[in-house]
């Protein structure tokens, strides 16, 4: 198969498997989805998910949060890990956004990734699901997968990045991430992987993927 071929089954059995992708991260708008998608560093979407509304109930604006202080945070996210750097995180970028953005999360790339804690992949979630800019957002499944269905080298995620972007549709783009995580999660997860039922792997995948399924 050309990678435009692999590409072709990819975006149809992902189709048909998830035609709706709800965020899997809980939020109300796009502070709330930056300090989720932010906690969900090294920690699973499901466990933000039990820690969110205690934090969002005290503070789910930065008004609120920066009224807390770092040591609050840190209390409250202690279960997603990395609290001393998430918490110190949450309430810097709170005041940036407050003294530089009047409170709102702003809508481009440079200005999300100037914020503390906010790295490209963060950045890019939150355009693509808080502000339907097309972007590709790359995990660990996303990078993982798309090694094995031979789209990427899969030397790192910017290069995953750029093939993607490179072999899907733009406007899939903020679909087909989701997609593909959600395949991850339920096929092919990284710890276990079950080879009996990764059927994409099975029809498209490499040599090296193949072997890694064993």
């Amino acid at each position: 198969m050309t990678k435009k071929e692999k590409a072709e089954y990819i975006v149809k059995e992902l189709e048909n498997l998830y035609p709706e992708t709800p965020i899997p991260l809980d939020h109300t708008d796009a502070y709330t989805l930056l300090v989720a998608v932010l906690l969900s560093a090294q920690c699973t979407d499901k466990r933000v998910n039990t820690v969110t509304p205690h934090l969002f109930k005290l503070a789910d604006n930065p008004f609120d949060m920066i009224k807390l202080t770092v040591d609050e945070i840190k209390e409250i996210i202690r279960p997603c890990g990395l609290s001393p750097r998430k918490s110190q995180a949450i309430f810097t970028l709170s005041e940036m956004l407050i003294e530089k953005y009047n409170g709102e999360v702003p809508k481009g790339f440079e200005q999300l990734e100037e914020l503390p804690g906010v790295g490209h992949k963060t950045a890019s979630v939150v355009m693509a699901q808080a502000f339907g800019v097309p972007a590709f957002p790359v995990d660990t499944h996303i990078h993982r997968l798309l090694t094995r269905w031979g789209i990427t080298s899969g030397k790192n995620v910017d290069q995953t990045e750029k093939d993607a972007k490179r072999v899907f549709s733009k406007d899939l783009w903020n679909k087909l991430h989701l997609q593909i995580i959600f395949y991850g999660r339920e096929y092919s997860p990284a710890r276990s992987p079950k080879a009996d039922i990764d059927f994409i792997t099975q029809k498209i995948g490499t040599v090296k993927a193949k072997k890694e399924l064993v």
